[in-house]
């Protein structure tokens, strides 16, 4: 089974609480994601994890897409400077757009939609999101081009973004870089993906709850 479905045993914030037991099984109960397990890999639907996003109250974050790996960003500090950026490659814009048919289909709301000033989240969050984002540094991967407080205040303000219930009937799309995923959320995303979707769900005090994390070909495979 490609992808994997996780439920998480943290509550996540600023303060990086531990969720309690309520709160656990709250999550269980409201999204249904947990069936049972085979040899240790939790048995999921994406279908369920659809029709969950259609009702609203998630975020949805995902690390750009499938890019050339012979690439480089060799301007970081001219974000203008599209053409001196790693750019998404064919796959990737194609598994992009695939998502944003899935989501259409399965008529999952995005209201507000952030991502990256570097163009290959820009041009994912378009893709999926059907419409152009709002690109801040906020999510922008830094890296040794900025300064350790600036790198710091974009973590905050990442998990800021993800801890903020969005609208009602709406998701809130963001998409950035593995560098600020590691940062904000931490080591058990070491290993993510290009174009690998992790779903939170917001509890309106400050903090969310890991719902999902789905692999990019999982939305395409398991709806078809």
């Amino acid at each position: 089974m490609a992808g994997r479905w996780q439920e998480s045993g943290l509550r996540c914030g600023p303060e990086g609480k531990r969720m309690s037991i309520a709160v656990r099984s709250l999550t269980l109960l409201l999204v249904g994601l947990v069936a049972g397990t085979v040899s240790g890999q939790p048995a999921f639907s994406v279908d369920d994890l659809l029709r969950a996003l259609r009702g609203g109250g998630h975020v949805i974050v995902f690390r750009h897409g499938a890019t050339y790996s012979d690439q480089a960003d060799t301007d970081p500090l001219n974000l203008e400077n599209v053409g001196q950026q790693r750019q998404l490659n064919d796959e990737g814009r194609a598994q992009a757009r695939a998502v944003g048919r899935v989501f259409e289909t399965a008529e999952v709301p995005i209201g507000k939609s952030y991502s990256s000033r570097f163009y290959r989240a820009v041009e994912t969050a378009r893709l999926i999101g059907g419409k152009q984002p709002e690109a801040t540094t906020d999510v922008t991967e830094g890296g040794l081009v900025v300064s350790p407080n600036e790198n710091s205040r974009r973590t905050q303000a990442f998990r800021a973004l993800v801890a903020t219930v969005p609208a009602p009937g709406t998701n809130t799309l963001i998409v950035t870089h593995k560098p600020n995923l590691l940062d904000a959320l931490g080591r058990e995303w070491f290993d993510v993906k290009e174009g690998e979707a992790s779903i939170f769900k917001p509890d309106g005090n400050g903090s969310y709850v890991l719902v999902a994390r789905v692999q990019v070909g999982q939305w395409l495979t398991d709806t078809q």
